[in-house]
């Protein structure tokens, strides 16, 4: 399935891009993200620790451990603080 990945803050800078389209086999957001590390260090640094990465699926907050069917974006970003 092909899907629309962002990326904001830090990862985005760590991975070079702010979005991008990805052909994936990924049950999971955690299996994509198992994929993304593979491509280069550049991703593997960005994913390096994903207690510090939050995901969203259509623009709907999910854990790593939701099933990506369907979804047409998904979005990862770093965890939010008040202020």
């Amino acid at each position: 399935m092909q899907v629309e990945i962002r990326y904001f803050a830090w990862l985005r800078e760590r991975v070079g891009t702010a979005s991008e389209q990805v052909e994936t086999q990924a049950a999971t957001v955690a299996d994509l993200i198992e994929e993304l590390r593979r491509r280069d260090e550049g991703y593997a640094l960005a994913f390096s620790d994903t207690k510090s990465i939050r995901a969203a699926l259509d623009q709907t907050l999910v854990d790593l451990d939701a099933p990506l069917a369907g979804a047409r974006e998904v979005a990862f970003f770093p965890p939010m603080t008040g202020g």
